[in-house]
């Protein structure tokens, strides 16, 4: 089944569900981090969606599986940021944000997996 956008796709909408959620949690780190790791945070974030987004308008299968890719260095980009800034800033909660985050992981990581064993099997 082919669907119409990527706004369809679940994994689009929790990859946005999270950018959301990073922005409101960067909020609370400290204005020294305005233009440090809380930016760095929110473009990784909102990197996965867009990626997601732009690979599925590429209407292909091999582009769509390496936009997916990228998604997927970005969602291991902010995993990354998420870790220090957890050690550093251990009274904010991301607890939110590192559940949607493993959530999305597992979901790009079902679907790469299928379109590599599509894409092979041609």
């Amino acid at each position: 089944m082919y669907l119409e956008s990527f706004k369809d796709l679940i994994v689009w909408q929790k990859s946005v569900s999270l950018a959301k959620e990073i922005y409101i949690v960067t909020t609370k780190f400290p204005t020294s981090e305005t233009y440090g790791i809380a930016s760095q945070i929110r473009r990784s974030s909102v990197s996965i969606a867009s990626n997601i987004a732009e690979g599925h308008r590429r209407r292909t299968k091999k582009d769509f599986l390496h936009f997916l890719c990228m998604a997927d260095g970005s969602a291991a980009e902010l995993e990354t940021q998420l870790i220090i800034v957890k050690d550093i800033y251990n009274k904010i909660d991301l607890s939110r944000s590192f559940f949607l985050l493993e959530e999305i992981q597992k979901m790009l990581n079902v679907i790469i997996k299928k379109l590599r064993f599509d894409l092979t099997k041609r």
